[in-house]
């Protein structure tokens, strides 16, 4: 399970809004009890390929970022990046691209603007995909 503020989540949407019409990107910073993952930080980064298909994280942004996780004492617990017209699941290329089982891959569906979906998923060594539940909290 996945919980996160309506803030957190907010700031998730509008970042990959603000990307349109291209994939926007972002890391997600946390802490796990007791098997339930908090998101506690949203780190909305450059999408450096200016694509509509597929997104590489800035080095310098993401270096930032995972230096601010670590000074604020949290864990990278997953990272995010935006559909513009497909939905929240993993592609292919995506599936492809996860390399570490245990960080999330959030997906943020912008097929309908005025609707967004998000999604959080895991994704095995073997490329299966497991969709996590999210909670918003207070």
């Amino acid at each position: 399970m996945i919980k996160m503020n309506q803030e957190d989540y907010n700031t998730i949407i509008k970042h990959g809004k603000q990307g349109l019409p291209n994939e926007a990107c972002g890391l997600l910073g946390g802490v796990v009890v007791e098997g339930v993952t908090y998101v506690k930080k949203v780190y909305c980064l450059t999408n450096i390929d200016a694509s509509r298909e597929h997104f590489s994280m800035d080095p310098k942004e993401q270096f930032a970022a995972i230096k601010d996780i670590r000074s604020n004492e949290l864990q990278l617990i997953g990272n995010f990046h935006s559909h513009p017209e497909t939905p929240a699941r993993p592609s292919e290329e995506d599936k492809r691209l996860a390399y570490d089982t245990k960080l999330l891959y959030g997906i943020i569906s912008l097929m309908d603007e005025d609707a967004p979906v998000l999604k959080m998923f895991h994704i095995n060594g073997v490329k299966e995909v497991t969709v996590e539940e999210v909670t918003i909290i207070d």
